[in-house]
C-alpha cells in the first residue's frame, strides 16, 4: 500500500499500485488509479476518471481531474491519463476531455508542469513537454514531444504546439507554431528555429540546414501560396526527417492559421 499519511483521504475506489507515496491532507477520490512509484506531497487532490502514470511526483496544491472548465460539460463521463515521470509542480491544474473534444485529455511521460501551470479539457500533451510557470492551454490544443513553453504563456484552444517548437515567455499563442519552430510575443509571431534546441538534442548538422533552408522557402522568400511552397519544399528536401514532419504537420486541416514572421 505503500505510505499514507494518517490524515489523507483516500477512498475505497482508488487503485493504488506498489510503493505509492501519499502526503498529509491528501484527498484521493472517483475512480482514480495511481501507478507504482506515484509521490502526493501534502495537499494534493486528485479526482474523477484519473490514471497517474508510474512515478509521477505531484507537488502541493495541485487539482487533478475536477471536470472541465466548459460552461458546455454536462457531467459527462470523461477522463485524464498522465504518463509516467512526471513532475506536476504547485497549484498545477489538469482537467479531464469533454464529450465533443473525445472526452479525453492525455498528458504524456517525462513532463515537468511548473507552478501553477494549467492544461484544459481535451489537450493532449506529449512527452518530455515543459510547461514554466503559469503557462496556460486552453481547451483541445496539441502539443508536440519536447515542447518548451515560457512562463506566462497562453495558447488558444484549438491551437497545435509542434515538436522540439520553442515558445517565449509572455506570448499569446493564437495560431500553430510549426515544428522546431522559436515563437514569441503577444500575439505571438515566428522568430525562427529553436536552434538551441535542436543543438542541445543533438540533431544532425544536416537535417538543421535542411530546416533553415525549409523556414527560409515558406515564410521569407513568399514567392506563391504558402501550400505550393510546402509542396515544393516536401520534393525538394524528401530526404529530410525533420522537414517532412513540418510538412505533414502543415498538410492536416487546422483552426487557427499559421504562426509567421513579423512584418513578412
Amino acid at each position: 500500500m505503500g505510505n499514507i499519511h494518517e490524515s489523507a483521504i483516500v477512498a475505497d475506489s482508488v487503485k493504488l499500485g506498489a510503493d505509492v507515496t501519499i502526503g498529509p491532507f491528501c484527498s484521493v477520490t472517483g475512480n482514480v488509479t495511481l501507478g507504482d512509484g506515484v509521490t502526493l506531497e501534502s495537499h494534493v487532490v486528485v479526482t474523477g476518471n484519473t490514471t497517474v502514470g508510474e512515478a509521477t511526483h505531484i507537488y502541493p496544491f495541485a487539482s487533478i481531474g475536477h471536470i472541465p472548465q466548459d460552461l458546455k460539460f454536462g457531467n459527462e463521463e470523461v477522463s485524464l491519463e498522465i504518463g509516467e515521470r512526471n513532475r506536476i509542480r504547485e497549484h498545477v491544474t489538469m482537467n479531464p476531455g469533454t464529450e465533443g473534444g473525445g472526452a479525453l485529455t492525455k498528458v504524456g511521460n517525462d513532463g515537468l508542469f511548473m507552478m501553477g501551470s494549467h492544461v484544459a479539457h481535451d489537450c493532449d500533451v506529449g512527452d518530455n513537454v515543459i510547461l514554466a510557470n503559469n503557462a496556460t492551454l486552453g481547451g483541445h490544443v496539441i502539443i508536440g514531444d519536447f515542447a518548451i513553453l515560457g512562463g506566462l504563456v497562453g495558447v488558444h484552444q484549438f491551437c497545435r504546439i509542434g515538436a522540439h517548437a520553442f515558445i517565449g515567455a509572455g506570448s499569446l499563442v493564437v495560431e500553430d507554431v510549426i515544428p522546431f519552430g522559436a515563437a514569441t510575443g503577444n500575439r505571438a509571431q515566428l522568430s525562427g528555429l529553436n536552434l538551441v534546441g535542436l543543438k542541445r538534442r543533438s540533431f544532425d548538422r544536416a537535417e538543421i540546414n535542411a530546416l533553415r533552408a525549409l523556414h527560409k522557402a515558406l515564410f521569407l522568400e513568399r514567392e506563391g501560396a504558402l501550400m505550393a511552397r510546402l509542396a515544393k519544399a516536401a520534393k525538394e528536401y524528401g530526404d529530410s526527417a525533420c522537414v517532412q514532419e513540418v510538412v505533414e504537420f502543415m498538410r492536416v486541416e487546422q483552426n487557427r492559421g499559421y504562426c509567421t514572421p513579423r512584418n513578412k
